[in-house]
Protein backbone atom coordinates (compact mmCIF):
# COMPACT_ATOMS: atom_id res chain seq x y z
CA UNK A 1 0.00 0.00 0.00
CA UNK A 2 2.82 2.43 0.86
CA UNK A 3 4.38 1.61 -2.48
CA UNK A 4 1.28 2.78 -4.36
CA UNK A 5 1.24 6.03 -2.40
CA UNK A 6 4.90 6.55 -3.18
CA UNK A 7 4.32 5.85 -6.86
CA UNK A 8 1.43 8.32 -6.95
CA UNK A 9 3.54 10.99 -5.26
CA UNK A 10 6.36 10.35 -7.72
CA UNK A 11 4.00 10.65 -10.70
CA UNK A 12 2.51 13.84 -9.26
CA UNK A 13 6.02 15.26 -8.85
CA UNK A 14 6.87 14.32 -12.42
CA UNK A 15 3.70 15.91 -13.78
CA UNK A 16 4.42 19.13 -11.87
CA UNK A 17 7.98 19.08 -13.18
CA UNK A 18 6.70 18.51 -16.72
CA UNK A 19 4.22 21.37 -16.30
CA UNK A 20 6.95 23.73 -15.07
CA UNK A 21 9.10 22.77 -18.08
CA UNK A 22 6.12 23.45 -20.35
CA UNK A 23 5.66 26.87 -18.76
CA UNK A 24 9.36 27.69 -19.08
CA UNK A 25 9.32 26.68 -22.74
CA UNK A 26 6.23 28.80 -23.37
CA UNK A 27 7.75 31.83 -21.67
CA UNK A 28 11.01 31.37 -23.57
CA UNK A 29 9.05 31.37 -26.83
CA UNK A 30 7.22 34.56 -25.83
CA UNK A 31 10.48 36.25 -24.83
CA UNK A 32 12.00 35.21 -28.12
CA UNK A 33 9.12 36.74 -30.08
CA UNK A 34 9.03 39.99 -28.10
CA UNK A 35 12.67 40.61 -27.24
CA UNK A 36 14.48 38.53 -29.85
CA UNK A 37 16.33 36.51 -27.22
CA UNK A 38 17.11 32.94 -28.22
CA UNK A 39 14.93 30.35 -26.49
CA UNK A 40 18.07 28.53 -25.35
CA UNK A 41 19.28 31.70 -23.59
CA UNK A 42 16.27 31.93 -21.27
CA UNK A 43 16.93 30.31 -17.88
CA UNK A 44 14.98 29.99 -14.64
CA UNK A 45 17.52 32.14 -12.78
CA UNK A 46 17.31 35.04 -15.24
CA UNK A 47 16.04 38.43 -14.17
CA UNK A 48 13.77 39.94 -16.82
CA UNK A 49 15.38 43.38 -16.46
CA UNK A 50 19.00 42.59 -15.58
CA UNK A 51 19.72 39.39 -17.53
CA UNK A 52 17.24 39.53 -20.41
CA UNK A 53 17.18 43.34 -20.75
CA UNK A 54 13.37 43.40 -20.90
CA UNK A 55 12.06 46.89 -20.13
CA UNK A 56 8.69 47.63 -18.52
CA UNK A 57 6.86 48.02 -21.84
CA UNK A 58 8.19 44.71 -23.16
CA UNK A 59 7.37 43.09 -19.82
CA UNK A 60 3.73 44.11 -20.25
CA UNK A 61 3.80 42.44 -23.69
CA UNK A 62 5.33 39.30 -22.18
CA UNK A 63 2.65 39.11 -19.50
CA UNK A 64 -0.22 39.74 -21.93
CA UNK A 65 1.10 36.98 -24.19
CA UNK A 66 1.52 34.68 -21.15
CA UNK A 67 -2.09 35.35 -20.13
CA UNK A 68 -3.23 34.29 -23.59
CA UNK A 69 -0.94 31.27 -23.85
CA UNK A 70 -1.72 29.90 -20.39
CA UNK A 71 -5.39 31.02 -20.31
CA UNK A 72 -5.21 32.99 -17.08
CA UNK A 73 -5.48 36.54 -15.78
CA UNK A 74 -2.55 38.25 -14.10
CA UNK A 75 -3.82 41.12 -11.92
CA UNK A 76 -1.82 44.36 -12.15
CA UNK A 77 -0.87 44.18 -8.47
CA UNK A 78 0.83 40.81 -9.08
CA UNK A 79 2.93 42.10 -11.98
CA UNK A 80 5.42 43.92 -9.73
CA UNK A 81 6.22 40.73 -7.83
CA UNK A 82 7.36 38.90 -10.98
CA UNK A 83 10.95 39.92 -11.67
CA UNK A 84 12.61 36.64 -12.65
CA UNK A 85 11.76 33.80 -14.99
CA UNK A 86 11.51 31.45 -11.98
CA UNK A 87 8.98 33.76 -10.30
CA UNK A 88 6.94 33.83 -13.51
CA UNK A 89 7.02 30.03 -13.83
CA UNK A 90 6.05 29.61 -10.16
CA UNK A 91 3.26 32.17 -10.47
CA UNK A 92 1.80 30.65 -13.64
CA UNK A 93 2.09 27.15 -12.18
CA UNK A 94 0.20 28.17 -9.01
CA UNK A 95 -2.46 30.11 -10.91
CA UNK A 96 -2.97 27.30 -13.42
CA UNK A 97 -3.52 24.74 -10.65
CA UNK A 98 -5.87 27.07 -8.79
CA UNK A 99 -7.95 27.84 -11.87
CA UNK A 100 -8.22 24.14 -12.77
CA UNK A 101 -9.84 23.26 -9.44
Amino acid sequence: MATRAGEQAERLGESRSDRRREILDGLAGIINEIAGISVEDVHMSDSFADDLDIDSLSMVEVLVAAEELFALQIPDEDVRSVTTVREAVDYISRRSRREQT
